[in-house]
């Protein structure tokens, strides 16, 4: 019975091994690698080519920005309150540096804190909101981001308030918040008019400043639901020490965001955000080599920093998201990026039971990767295809995958020696 076992053990794994292997061989323009527990390669096909890797892309950037700043870093965004000598104008100046997540519930949060801390200055008006946006270069677009409304294209900016989006919808006409949380603001009301909308969310586009004014108005309508009135006038300039400017400053404070940053790069990767990618990307920059932040220190970050730690000469990145098409990576070296990302690994979303990983997506390109938890095992594969193929193939490759693993740890079980014996 135990030679019978043994047998049917190993008839399952090479019949496993022949379907993967000779569906891979339909497809030409494909890499795919997985390791065993013991971290050697159980399936290799063209692991070494070269391919458009899409938004696998994103696992590179969230192990660069973890390995970085750690887990719980928490963004920054500065605010000062001063008060012009000249005229006694009552100013809120707030400097960005890339924060992804000044999402409305933290804008509220935001302005609850500098409403509390104003009233205990007797402050209740705000002549002017100045906004200092200049970490990251104005007018700023990164390699593959196309001028669509679609959430998906919203362009990155220092300061951006719900993904650099809106959400509205048509009521009889009438433009309305389509999410409660979020108050309807000027300027949202103009955009909507001028969008053909029923309901939806869109990018506020390649405008960043349109972005930036959208911000300010609607931390202003914070503060106003706070008790302290805010008139319209939005200006930006970069934030200046007020000793020796004519300015007097009545407040100082600096936010530092609920969420982690484990904590952002988990939406980051389950709803492929590349709104939330490009901005660490582009933070990461301007951490290397000084704002502003520019398309070509995103570049030369990823390469030479990639360069350094895993040793790579042949591959090409120019952004965070993976929108590039020009962009190359191999399966090898996404696996290398998965072994070092694995202090991290709970971040990824379950795609199928017990496979954790990335997916990527771009006309004519399908890719993932990520872990299969065998056990106490978590192995990594990534599959890049760059050729069509069903919107599910990358899963049915990972579930074969998994049953490759699952094949070998049965077939190595049934061959310890503690396993001989009889067996009834």
């Amino acid at each position: 019975m135990l030679a019978g076992l043994v047998l049917s053990c190993l008839a399952s794994f090479t019949a496993s091994a022949a379907t993967l292997e000779s569906e891979l061989a339909k497809r030409p323009a494909s890499g795919l690698l997985l390791l065993n527990a013991a971290e050697q390669p159980l399936v290799s096909n063209q692991a070494e080519r070269l391919l458009i890797p899409a938004s696998t892309t994103k696992l590179v950037t969230g192990y660069l920005a973890l390995d970085h700043w750690g887990r719980n870093y928490r963004f920054k965004t500065d605010f000062r309150v001063v008060r012009r000598a000249s005229d006694g104008t009552v100013v809120l100046w707030v400097k960005g540096y890339g924060d992804p997540f000044l999402v409305s519930e933290e804008l509220q949060t935001i302005a609850s804190r500098l409403a509390s801390a104003l009233g205990d200055r007797g402050v209740s008006h705000l002549d002017a909101i100045y906004l200092d946006a200049g970490y990251f270069q104005p007018g700023l677009v990164l390699p593959g981001t196309t001028d669509t409304l679609n959430p998906y294209d919203a362009h990155p900016s220092a300061l951006a308030a719900n993904f650099n989006t809106l959400f509205l919808k048509s009521d009889d006409g009438e433009i309305v918040s389509a999410e409660s949380q979020t108050p309807l603001t000027r300027l949202a009301v103009k955009i909507g008019h001028e969008t053909d909308l029923s309901e939806g969310r869109f990018n506020l586009g390649p405008d960043v400043r349109l972005g930036q004014r959208y911000f300010a108005e609607l931390l202003g309508a914070f503060l106003k639901r706070q008790g302290v009135t805010v008139a319209d006038d939005i200006e930006w300039h970069p934030m200046v020490e007020a000793k020796g400017s004519g300015l007097r400053e009545l407040l100082s404070y600096r936010h530092l965001n609920s969420l982690t940053l484990g904590e952002m790069v988990a939406p980051m990767m389950r709803y492929s955000t590349n709104f939330i990618a490009n901005q660490l990307a582009l933070k990461l920059a301007a951490d290397a080599y000084g704002e502003p932040a520019t398309a070509d220190k995103v570049k030369q970050l990823l390469n030479s920093r990639l360069k350094r730690r895993f040793g790579w000469r042949d591959f090409y990145l120019e952004d965070g998201a993976g929108l590039s098409r020009e962009n190359r990576l191999s399966a090898r070296q996404l696996v290398d990026v998965l072994e070092r990302f694995r202090p991290w690994k709970d971040l990824l979303p379950e795609v199928e039971p017990d496979v954790y990983a990335k997916t990527g997506t771009l006309i004519g390109v399908s890719a993932l990767a990520g872990y299969i938890k065998n056990d106490q095992a978590w192995s990594p594969f990534a599959l890049l295809v760059n050729q069509k193929v069903p919107f599910h193939y990358r899963n049915q490759v990972a579930l074969q995958l998994k049953q490759r693993l699952a094949d070998e740890a049965a077939a190595q079980l049934s061959q310890r020696p503690e396993s001989y014996g009889s067996v009834n």
